[in-house]
């Protein structure tokens, strides 16, 4: 059943008190210094920033291979030096989408159950994570794809519900900005289409109904998706970029079945056993009452939350380095079905609810400091401290000069040497086009004072590669210091 007018604030509750919840967290991890512990919330920062603070500033530098929304709504705050180097703006956002994400994930509960048990348990387990807590107080992107996620898996439910023929705008954008915040968006939105249409044509609707309002709902991802592949063309060259940016790990690469493990694994890992069997469950339930009954045939749109688990999955199949955040979104996808299931037991929801909140908390409480996706998000902090030692290096002889430096593997040291003084502008990287691409052909020591370079992550950057692969490669520099991995070049004439 739609949502009735009498429950339609309990929603609006949660997510008030998710926002405080949320804030209050943001504080913890702030004062523990926490907050942009993890290397891609240092680069996210430095994406949105550098259209401006550039060498050669302009649209372009948004890039291509990290999807755009969230750099677009960081471009103006990143220019501001104390957001920058707090990222206290992006967290804003993040927490701001952590908001909405409870509010529009109770909503559907009560609009697929009308149960507020449900919508309690969903918002409870999703809200009292500590792992979805502590990725809401950071400006990485995965709080605005789960917003995005649940607004879209909920609009388009109440769309189909209705049986209303035109798509409403806030359907297109909330669409085409999930189509531009990560890549496990492309996989969400397409699963909300197929089943959207599915349920149109479940429902006896005409072939021509099935085919226009499937076009309608289709034009604002399709859109959007479109426009950044052109905008990849380019600014880099290719379509789509696919690799180039890691070093395979041969731990799931080309092995199906680990690789299906490892979400389950990771999944339960960040949440709990028994809120992800229940959620799987539920998606059983909606899929047998969605196939057997024409009215029920909406209730398929939901399981599109687990939708996400695709790019994960092809990622690491493909040798991507497993990395348990991307589970994030699976986690919220469990909370919200497993809410659902809740609902469906009606007289028994409310011990249920208690139940299942219970659970989560004794598996996965809010105060643990020792979270998976914590300790994940610190691996590079020794590197950090001992990068100091680089930067205090820098800092002594510094007089202005250029530092070439690979923006694909250092865009996290960027940012903190903007404590130092330092903006992208004196930095020569991959996006500076044909300025880096001739420092690449005839070595560093013509174009810039010093050099930067990644020796350990990944294997190396490309600048330690060439170094590797030709050692007159860094004619005219000399190694003066090193750190956390890094090694530092000045120029010697």
């Amino acid at each position: 059943m739609i949502i009735a007018d009498r429950r339609a604030r309990l929603p609006r509750l949660l997510a008030c008190a998710a926002a405080l919840l949320g804030t209050a967290a943001w504080v913890v991890y702030d004062r523990a210094d926490l907050v942009l512990s993890h290397y891609d919330a240092k680069a996210h920062l430095v994406v949105a920033r550098r259209v401006f603070d550039n060498l050669t500033p302009g649209w372009q530098q948004i890039g291509a291979v990290w999807l755009p929304l969230p750099h677009l709504l960081n471009l103006l705050p990143t220019q501001i030096d104390w957001f920058y180097r707090t990222g206290i703006a992006a967290s804003a956002i993040s927490i701001a989408s952590f908001t909405v994400c409870v509010w529009a994930t109770a909503r559907l509960v009560l609009a697929i159950t009308g149960s507020p048990a449900g919508a309690v348990a969903a918002a409870a387990m999703l809200a009292l994570n500590p792992n979805v807590l502590y990725l809401q107080s950071t400006p990485m992107t995965e709080p605005l794809l789960l917003a995005l996620s649940a607004l879209v898996v909920l609009w388009v439910y109440e769309w189909v519900h209705d049986d209303r023929e035109t798509v409403p705008v806030r359907i297109g954008v909330a669409l085409a900005a999930l189509a531009w915040t990560r890549y496990e968006g492309w996989a969400v939105a397409g699963v909300v289409w197929t089943a959207a249409v599915y349920a149109t044509w479940r429902r006896g609707h005409s072939g021509s109904t099935v085919v226009r309002r499937a076009a309608m709902l289709a034009q604002w991802p399709a859109a959007a998706v479109a426009l950044f592949l052109v905008n990849s063309r380019i600014t880099v060259g290719s379509w789509f970029v696919s690799g180039g940016f890691y070093v395979p790990d041969p731990a799931y690469q080309g092995k199906a079945g680990r690789t299906f493990v490892s979400l389950w694994w990771g999944t339960h890992q960040l949440s709990g056993y028994v809120m992800e069997i229940v959620a799987l469950i539920t998606v059983a339930v909606l899929a047998v009452r969605a196939i057997a009954r024409r009215a029920d045939a909406p209730l398929l749109i939901p399981v599109a939350l687990l939708a996400g688990a695709a790019i994960p999955f092809v990622a690491f199949f493909e040798g991507h380095p497993y990395r348990i955040r991307y589970m994030v979104p699976l986690v919220a996808g469990c909370a919200a079905l497993a809410g659902i299931g809740v609902g469906f037991l009606r007289r028994g929801a409310a011990i249920a609810a208690v139940a299942l909140i219970a659970s989560v908390l004794i598996e996965s409480p809010p105060w643990d400091q020792r979270t998976p996706l914590l300790l994940e998000a610190q691996w590079d902090r020794p590197n950090s401290a001992a990068r100091r030692a680089v930067t205090a290096c820098l800092e002594r002889e510094y007089r202005g000069e250029r530092v070439m430096a690979s923006m694909g593997s250092l865009a996290h040291y960027m940012q903190e040497l903007s404590r130092a003084g330092f903006d992208l502008a004196d930095f020569v990287n991959e996006g500076n086009g044909a300025i880096w691409e001739l420092a690449m052909e005839t070595g560093p020591a013509p174009h810039a004072g010093w050099m930067l370079v990644e020796e350990q992550a990944e294997g190396g950057d490309v600048l330690a590669q060439a170094i590797r692969r030709a050692p007159g490669f860094a004619r005219g520099m000399r190694r003066v210091c090193e750190g956390g991995g890094v090694a530092l070049y000045r120029r010697t004439r």
